[in-house]
């Protein structure tokens, strides 16, 4: 059953965003394999045992498309693999070097707010908020005592969804039109 790989940064939360939206989208998920890559700098590790059970997938006609989706994440915190255009520099590399960029696609999330494309796919989410609602969570972490709050991207994740617990995520919001489009294409018959 399964056709397509979806490899992403993180765990369940990261996991748990892709398949509300791919059910928002009548896509079934049952023909996805999501792969957990963990932090992103596991991406552009060619010896990463996620890409030893890709090729062994892809090999055995198990999957025959992959979608990237990763974290464009600050060039100010990282000069090679920070910012939009090193990372998908970075990940087109990778592909290559796995033989598989003709079956591949990328998904580089960042906060569409802003200038630079650069974020993470917690501020994605957020730019899809109002700007007042937006702006009161930005206003409580600037004013907070949490440790790191510049870079624990789960503490985005936890006060949206706190904070709008009715409607968690507006998938209407044309910042989702991209993932959107290419989550759909995925299913799309080669």
């Amino acid at each position: 059953m399964v056709k397509f790989a979806i490899l992403h940064e993180g765990k369940s939360i990261d996991r748990s965003f892709f398949e509300l939206l791919l059910e928002k989208l009548d896509l079934d998920k049952k023909k996805i394999r999501f792969l957990g890559i963990g932090a992103k700098s596991n991406f552009f590790k060619p010896n990463n045992r996620a890409y030893q059970d890709l090729r062994i997938l892809i090999d055995d006609e198990i999957i025959n498309k992959v979608l990237f989706i990763i974290d464009s994440d600050y060039l100010a915190n990282d000069d090679r693999y920070g910012g939009y255009k090193n990372t998908l520099r970075e990940i087109e590399s990778i592909q290559n070097e796995l033989n598989i960029k003709n079956i591949s696609d990328t998904f580089i999330a960042y906060n569409k707010n802003s200038e630079g494309k650069e974020g993470y796919l917690e501020s994605l989410i957020l730019s899809s908020l109002p700007q007042e609602q937006e702006e009161c969570i930005e206003d409580f972490l600037n004013c907070s005592n949490f440790r790191a709050k510049t870079h624990d991207k789960s503490i985005f994740n936890i006060l949206y969804k706190n904070g709008y617990p009715n409607a968690p995520y507006n998938f209407e919001h044309q910042n989702f039109d991209e993932l959107k489009t290419k989550l759909i294409k995925l299913f799309e018959e080669i």
